[in-house]
């Protein structure tokens, strides 16, 4: 059995170590297996007494042989416990176990000479038969002894193990988790460049052309800063401020592509102070764009719409799009945004794909439906 080494901070502190070390074998429960082994071998002793149906001596036999039976069981039960208890755990192993064999055998024979005295067989046999009877019942209990002590310390280590590996698949999960988040930090922590450089390109083109247009895009493009930067540096976020940057983002896209944008968000049922992990939803709208509308001439829709269904908050991006016949269920941000669900909520979130009606792919996620922060002034918006 392996074991630990006893506090030497404070001698109560090394009593109590003791006594726990001492309950880990002489408990109820094995005080209590070993009333029923001990009935089992009394019961098997008295057979013969059973089968000639002589029910008063079977009884009586039986009676006798549990109580011989469990009075040595328990002296060898005393005897690993304290073994267990007062033996230092820094001695050498070897040392250490023969140490635990000789108190074993010391309650054995000591039970065995105990059992002698008060008992029936002192009367009965005497000379060398009293001896073979003492070194043959002694011998006995040693090696049960000895088994029953390996039979805990097999369980005691297998038990010790389990808990070790549990630990170790927590400690790996939590990595895990960390690593995706740290991940998604590096993706949050960069604007997309040419997103950022272009709509710049785009305010510039406009203020010469239409001021008003260029001022209006302008505007949304200090909405989606001051929408994107909290998520930046938060690990958290609600649906109230992800469908505020969406807004901003969908509607500077809108003054770039024109009539090819139509876009709608609708929050339902669902609170705006419901938690939702960010750049989930901006991922999503950013992948039904790229893959779904921006390979057609006469572009698109997208359709944002998020509901509480019973403890669930769904949230929902359906495009009028290319579909299936892109790329989009394979791109690197569904790959992330998969693993980041897996990492913050295990089997109870997830990410679906489906076909849209008539045309397009309906991006949808589900996630515990938590309150968070207060909500943003968001609500119902077309465009």
């Amino acid at each position: 059995m392996a074991a630990t080494t006893a506090p030497a901070s404070t001698p109560a502190a090394a009593l109590r170590w003791r006594q726990q070390e001492f309950a880990r074998i002489f408990n109820v429960r094995t005080v209590a297996a070993t009333f029923v082994v001990a009935a089992l071998v009394a019961i098997w002793t008295s057979l013969y007494s059973w089968f000639a149906q002589d029910w008063s001596q079977a009884i009586a036999h039986t009676v006798y042989m549990t109580r011989q039976t469990l009075f040595s069981a328990l002296f060898v039960l005393l005897a690993m416990a304290i073994a267990e208890a007062t033996l230092p755990g820094s001695m050498p192993r070897l040392a250490r176990g023969s140490a635990i064999v000789v108190m074993i055998a010391l309650g054995a024979f000591g039970s065995t000479l105990v059992r002698l005295y008060f008992g029936r067989a002192g009367s009965s046999m005497q000379g060398l038969s009293l001896i073979n009877w003492v070194l043959f019942v002694g011998v006995i209990w040693t090696l049960i002894g000895v088994i029953g002590y390996s039979v805990l310390a097999g369980l005691r280590e297998a038990d010790r193990h389990r808990l070790a590996l549990e630990q170790a698949r927590a400690d790996e999960a939590c990595l895990q988790a960390q690593m995706v988040e740290a991940n998604l930090s590096a993706l949050q922590a960069q604007i997309e460049p040419h997103f950022l450089f272009n709509t710049l390109a785009n305010v510039r083109r406009l203020y010469e052309i239409d001021a008003g247009r260029g001022r209006s895009m302008l505007g949304h493009l200090v909405d989606y800063l001051r929408s994107a930067l909290p998520s930046m540096r938060s690990s958290g976020s609600t649906l109230g401020r992800e469908l505020d940057l969406i807004r901003s983002y969908l509607t500077i896209l809108q003054l770039r592509m024109g009539e090819r944008l139509r876009f709608a968000i609708d929050h339902g049922t669902a609170s705006l102070a419901a938690e939702l992990p960010p750049m989930v939803l901006p991922t999503l709208v950013e992948n039904a764009i790229k893959h779904g509308l921006s390979a057609l001439p006469e572009g698109g829709a997208v359709d944002v719409r998020a509901l509480q269904q019973g403890d669930q908050l769904v949230v929902q991006v359906a495009d009028t799009g290319a579909g299936f016949s892109g790329a989009s269920g394979s791109g690197v941000g569904l790959a992330n945004t998969r693993a980041r669900l897996a990492a913050l909520y295990g089997s109870g979130a997830s990410l679906k794909l489906s076909n849209n009606t008539p045309r397009g792919v309906v991006a949808e996620i589900r996630v515990p439906h938590r309150m968070a922060t207060a909500p943003s002034a968001s609500g119902e918006f077309r465009a």
